[in-house]
């Protein structure tokens, strides 16, 4: 079984850079390589439906992080921890 080799791990900050969360930042708490899917911390919220269990005795919605390819997502300078300047046309 080989491991397929990412651009960004767990408790990287990342910025995304394309599709509707763009220009979203956050640190990455999941990596999901066999799906090319990341989940980034307060970013893409998408509410669940939950069954009542012991945890959640009234059942209802949750909000939770949804994923996002991981080719949408950029590694923001560890030394400046701040999005990268946009290059201008002069």
């Amino acid at each position: 079984m080989s491991r397929t080799k990412t651009h960004v791990k767990k408790g990287d900050t990342v910025v995304v850079i394309a599709g509707a969360q763009k220009g979203a930042q956050g640190s990455i708490k999941e990596v999901q390589p066999s799906k090319n899917r990341v989940l980034i911390e307060g970013v893409r919220m998408i509410k669940k439906a939950v069954r009542p269990s012991q945890q959640n005795p009234n059942g209802g919605f949750i909000e939770k992080e949804g994923p996002i390819h991981i080719s949408n997502v950029k590694l923001v300078s560890a030394a400046t921890k701040e999005k990268p300047a946009k290059k201008s046309k002069a």
